[in-house]
């Protein structure tokens, strides 16, 4: 009892636990996949390439979900697909078997890296991890967490 208590003192010690890699199994999507966005509001703006979705946006790709209040996408100039988004405003992210909330969101669709940021909560079942970044992966899955990383793994049957 006494090594694991040990152990368990000099791990949160470490610097290591600033940052902690995770696996989101559950993550299946294809950065290449359609997005479907749905909200209250669009504003258009031709010259700049960008379009901004406010109120109850609700962003789809693949098994990934994102719920936000506000979102303002980039299209890519060369084939008016949908490089990149950004989503503020209290942002939810879900997927078949995680589910995250954050203050922000930017998803990246040309490297398929989507990067949660302030006050990250992610749930994994019955587990919870926090801390201020998270990037994810989309096309593995592996997601990486920075910042006064907490987590709380629940034990059992």
């Amino acid at each position: 009892m006494i090594r694991w208590i040990a152990l368990f003192a000099l791990l949160l010690a470490s610097p290591v636990m600033a940052q902690t890699n995770i696996d989101l199994g559950g993550i299946t999507t294809n950065p290449n996949a359609p997005v479907e966005v749905a909200a209250d509001s669009l504003s258009v703006d031709q010259d700049s390439g960008t379009a901004v979705f406010e109120g109850n946006v609700l962003i789809g790709q693949g098994d990934l979900r994102i719920g936000a209040a506000r979102a303002q996408v980039v299209y890519d100039s060369a084939t008016g697909g949908i490089a990149s988004f950004a989503a503020s405003g209290g942002v939810t992210f879900t997927t078949a078997t995680e589910a995250a909330e954050a203050q922000n969101a930017n998803y990246d669709l040309t490297n398929g890296k989507l990067v949660l940021s302030g006050e990250v909560l992610l749930t994994q079942g019955p587990s919870a991890l926090s801390a201020d970044r998270m990037t994810i992966d989309v096309e593995t899955g592996n997601a990486q967490m920075e910042g006064r990383v907490r987590t709380v793994f629940q034990q059992g049957n």
